[in-house]
């Protein structure tokens, strides 16, 4: 299958979704119901120039014209902190990789920032995001377990490996110790993408958004803390500014080409089925480390902070190509803050060793 015919799939994304998440509206004899109010940005209602992945206006309202791009980012060692291009994120997905530590990946739409990194290799929760947001695929290269199953996927032509491809898409900076001195140019990405004819967008509708602060609140969401089994992650509220602070490992969080502290409007804690792979992914003092096969496929539980409060919810994925969906326990979708948001993917409470835990307040 060509790549052209390939990106023509996503045409019938979310056709089951929509019309779920729309609101009806009935009659009485010949007086109309009113309909409840439509939240801000809600998906069939997106203004031009609104990125969906947010419910904010971009400054260039073509980016929302090209794919979206998920970037592998480190996370560890700790010198890897600041990333480049971190906070220019639309959402952020924290999982563990192996060896109790985590990585990002992280997905850009409506912003292009001048370097993404660095980059490393990719995991097998990627074969699940790739294809729930239709993206380009950047990441060094991967074990090769994991990289059969990405090859053997559904978006083949979709991958930019750092494995296959070079400058300008992939540059090294000498001024950091290999291996994590490997970043992305985003622009010559997109730019080589629509040179292979994948300029069709997916259809990204699917999550809502509202600034007015949702009822259903379950207590104070001002911090969170999220223990993995080796890496800290603890989110603070900032009244003033709306957003939660993000700190790793005690220190502040910032993006590397800004000096920023990274901030989110919405930090979602999801849990999910962490399964254990006999597909090694690396060699540690002697230990091989397995991969983790995290399942995102169906529906699990989750906590939202948005606006220093926490909602429990429910999240949904039924379509491969789908976007994961936040509903309220009573079966309302969820409506998000606009901005950027955080996925931590945690363990199952039953599965979580004695090292890991979460604590809201």
């Amino acid at each position: 299958m060509t790549r052209t015919q390939r990106i023509g799939l996503y045409g019938l994304v979310f056709a089951a979704l929509l019309a779920i998440l729309a609101w009806g509206q009935s009659s009485i004899g010949a007086q109309a119901v009113p309909t409840p109010p439509v939240p801000l940005g809600y998906p069939p209602n997106f203004a031009p120039g609104v990125n969906p992945l947010t419910g904010l206006a971009v400054t260039e309202p073509a980016n929302l014209n090209r794919l979206p791009l998920i970037a592998k980012v480190s996370n560890a060692p700790d010198v890897v902190r600041p990333q480049a291009g971190i906070g220019a994120a639309d959402v952020v997905w924290e999982h563990y990789a192996e060896g109790g530590l985590t990585r990002f990946s992280a997905v850009y739409l409506g912003n292009t920032p001048q370097r993404i990194g660095s980059i490393r290799s990719a995991r097998l929760i990627d074969e699940e995001l790739v294809p729930m947001f239709g993206a380009l695929f950047t990441y060094s290269g991967a074990s090769p377990g994991t990289e059969a199953v990405l090859q053997s996927s559904d978006f083949v032509p979709q991958i930019y490996s750092g494995f296959t491809y070079g400058a300008p898409l992939y540059f090294r900076d000498f001024s950091i110790a290999a291996p994590n001195n490997l970043f992305i140019d985003p622009a010559a990405v997109w730019a080589e993408a629509a040179a292979d004819g994948l300029t069709t967008p997916p259809d990204l509708r699917g999550w809502i958004f509202n600034v007015i602060v949702p009822a259903g609140e379950s207590g104070a969401g001002v911090t969170a803390e999220v223990q993995y089994t080796d890496n800290n992650v603890r989110w603070e509220f900032d009244p003033l500014a709306g957003m939660y602070r993000r700190f790793n490992d005690g220190l502040a969080h910032t993006d590397a080409l800004t000096g920023v502290q990274v901030a989110a409007s919405n930090v979602v804690i999801l849990y999910a089925d962490h399964l254990p792979t006999n597909i090694e992914e690396g060699v540690f003092n002697g230990v091989p480390y397995y991969g983790i096969d995290i399942n995102l496929n169906g529906e699990g539980d989750a906590v939202v902070l948005r606006d220093g409060l926490q909602y429990p919810v429910r999240w949904r994925r039924y379509d491969r190509r789908g976007l994961l969906s936040l509903w309220t326990l009573d079966g309302q979708p969820f409506a998000m803050k606009p901005g950027q948001t955080w996925f931590q993917v945690f363990p199952l409470p039953e599965d979580q060793n004695g090292a890991e835990f979460v604590r809201i307040s």
